[in-house]
């Protein structure tokens, strides 16, 4: 298991960034960023637009590298709900991974990568949906039932091509 951060939780009751992009975010919460989140087993996150939505079971949560984003960026401007800081989380496609931050171990598929849109250059600034391109983050769907803090935590490969004996 590899020491990683956890520097963000984003859990967003409503879709801010729909439409076309030129038209900007829609009215919602000043900040969806949360210290605590709960997470259910091919549900999602409790409280998270995508919660429980069938069309949206294989991709309900989405993970995201600190280092692929630009220092003043956040999740807020993403879309992304968990933001590690540590890991290159990009590189996890088809695997199952293991993040424990000291409740126990939640585990997820991490089914395919969370591409850029045209959004990113509204919220993080012109050229960022290029520049993100390979580490947008990655789609995941929640394995077991837990809870995720912000904070230190350890996360591993559990299964795939790199799982870590």
């Amino acid at each position: 298991m590899t020491q990683v951060e956890v520097l963000q939780l984003l859990v967003s009751p409503a879709h801010r960034l729909a439409g076309r992009p030129s038209d900007g975010p829609s009215p919602g919460p000043s900040d969806e960023r949360v210290t605590r989140v709960e997470v259910r087993r091919g549900l999602g996150l409790v409280g998270d637009r995508y919660y429980a939505r069938p069309a949206h079971r294989n991709a309900a949560v989405t993970i995201m590298a600190s280092e692929g984003l630009p220092a003043d960026a956040d999740l807020r401007h993403t879309r992304r709900n968990i933001l590690l800081g540590g890991v290159d989380i990009d590189s996890c496609v088809g695997s199952t991974i293991a993040l424990d931050c000291g409740t126990g171990p939640v585990l997820f598929a991490v089914k395919r990568p969370a591409r850029p849109c045209a959004w990113m250059d509204v919220t993080i600034g012109p050229g960022a949906q290029r520049a993100l391109r390979g580490h947008g983050g990655v789609r995941c769907t929640p394995l077991s039932d837990g809870v995720l803090v912000l904070g230190p935590a350890t996360f591993g490969v559990v299964a795939g091509a790199d799982a870590e004996s």
